[in-house]
């Protein structure tokens, strides 16, 4: 059985999570990519086709003229609609691509909600620098962005105007989104489906950098919400339409009330599905694959319920070159996994993003006492070091 795997830049999720996962099912796997010489450098053994996979109609032309494909399938945010739409033209099993689309885009994802009356928030989308008559506090954001890049939380018009000056100049031609700030803790949810049966799989508490910005640096695992904060989350994600393979939802709750900031249509990433698949014990990435070849999932995935686990990035905190770094390391403590990987080169030089392209490294921390993993976890990072030469 063929599957064709659409990537952009190669990622861990992809490298450790659903190569080795697709080896382990038999399957015989083409990646296509924009980018082929990075990912041929990440796994020689792979077949590699060059494919502008922004485009929905190349990726057709360029399936349609190899072999025959069993699965088309993507864990990346920018291709989800493409993917979605591939595999609709060829008959497989795939996600809606409509739900795709008003997962990807921000400001379609708030009229889908409000239309739908499961949640109703003040959001506006922006081609020029303004200063708008808004709710402020204020979210500025690209209407399509990831991981937190340029997203900005702005007290008022002068702030608002200066911001999106900065992100328009730096990225010309995007559409900008301009939303209310929801408060509340942060939380995830991840969720697995066939669209049959959908599993719940916990979630994580998300601790964020200061304001203004919003860089994720530390996740701890919950293994239940509350069920009322749960139903409210999957009423949202009905609304929406999603229902089919892995999905990344993020949410806050302020008194007791669940709303969503944003939802990824695939599997959590920057290491934490790497976690979850441990922390869980269950074949994660074999099942999320096995609902793109059209296979059901059981109704009991089998997960462990006694885990607990941290997340946590090593972050730069100015630009510069990184010039000392602690190595890729893997060692049990008092018995918990420990598992630290370098996300940047010693010798690179990079800006100060403000994303999670600032990350330095990742360690992931996993046993069956929080207190412990927290303190193991605590205890590992001090005795490490980072420097940045400017």
């Amino acid at each position: 059985m063929r599957l064709y795997l659409l990537a952009l830049n190669p990622t861990d999720s992809v490298t450790e999570g659903f190569l080795p996962a697709a080896t382990r099912l038999g399957l015989d796997v083409t990646v296509l990519t924009d980018q082929p010489d990075a990912h041929r450098r990440m796994y020689p053994d792979v077949e590699i086709l060059e494919c502008d996979v922004r485009d929905f109609r190349a990726v057709i032309t360029r399936i349609s003229t190899h072999h025959r494909p069993d699965a088309v399938f993507t864990n990346s945010d920018h291709l989800q609609t493409q993917a979605a739409l591939a595999a609709a033209y060829f008959g497989l099993p795939g996600k809606d691509w409509r739900a795709a689309l008003r997962t990807k885009d921000k400001a379609e994802m708030r009229r889908r909600l409000a239309a739908a009356g499961v949640d109703s928030v003040w959001s506006t989308e922006i081609t020029e620098p303004s200063a708008l008559d808004a709710p402020y506090p204020c979210v500025v954001k690209p209407r399509e962005g990831v991981a937190s890049e340029d997203v900005v939380l702005v007290a008022g018009p002068e702030e608002l105007a200066t911001h999106s000056k900065e992100i328009l100049d730096r990225r010309p031609g995007t559409v900008l989104v301009v939303e209310e700030f929801l408060p509340g803790e942060l939380f995830t949810l991840e969720t697995l489906g066939d669209g049959r049966v959908r599993h719940v799989l916990g979630g994580f508490h998300t601790e964020l950098s200061p304001p203004p910005y919003f860089i994720e640096e530390r996740l701890v695992f919950v293994p239940a919400h509350p069920e009322p904060v749960v139903a409210q989350v999957l009423a949202q994600l009905d609304a929406l339409g999603v229902g089919f393979g892995a999905c990344h939802t993020e949410f806050v709750v302020h008194e007791g009330r669940a709303r969503i900031i944003e939802v990824n249509y695939r599997a959590i990433g920057d290491q934490c599905d790497l976690l979850l698949a441990r922390l869980l014990g269950i074949p994660l990435f074999e099942h999320i694959l096995r609902t793109h070849l059209g296979e059901p999932l059981p109704a009991d995935l089998d997960a462990r319920s006694d885990g607990a686990a941290r997340l946590e990035y090593a972050c730069a905190d100015r630009a510069g070159t990184l010039t000392a770094a602690p190595a890729a390391t893997e060692l049990a403590v008092d018995g918990v996994h420990l598992t630290y990987r370098p996300l940047r080169d010693v010798g690179e030089r990079h800006e100060l993003y403000r994303t999670n392209r600032d990350y330095l490294g990742v360690l992931r921390a996993v046993g069956t006492d929080q207190p412990t993993v927290d303190r193991v976890s605590a205890d590992f990072l001090a005795a490490q070091r980072w420097e940045i030469q400017p």
